[in-house]
């Protein structure tokens, strides 16, 4: 069971990454990457991060590179939250393929027709 502090830190935190994955990928052109869920250890240490990619083709490569750079994007994450949060949490990212499964369940139901 998430607690009200989880749940507020998990929004603040999808929203700040939110924004920097924003920026981040305005130099990338035809690539979007939104973060659809956040999910905060009762520790408020780790944060579960889960990205939606578009191009889904992309997305293994996209969750590669940014992987690679999580020490960045928490220091920038740092920087954003500093006045509500002491510590900012250790990200570990992940692929939400939910919107993949529902076009696949779409192109099934599809074919029924």
């Amino acid at each position: 069971m998430e607690t009200t502090r989880q749940a507020k830190i998990s929004r603040l935190l999808q929203k700040e990454l939110s924004e920097i994955f924003r920026q981040q990928t305005a130099k990338t052109h035809g690539v979007i990457v939104s973060v659809s869920n956040v999910r905060v250890s009762p520790d408020l240490s780790i944060a579960k991060v889960y990205l939606s990619v578009f191009p889904s083709e992309k997305g293994e490569e996209i969750l590669g590179n940014i992987t690679r750079s999580a020490k960045t994007i928490r220091y920038d994450l740092a920087q954003k939250v500093r006045f509500q949060l002491r510590k900012t949490p250790e990200l570990s990212f992940y692929l939400d393929d939910s919107l993949d499964y529902i076009e696949r369940i779409d192109s099934l139901l599809q074919q029924e027709d």
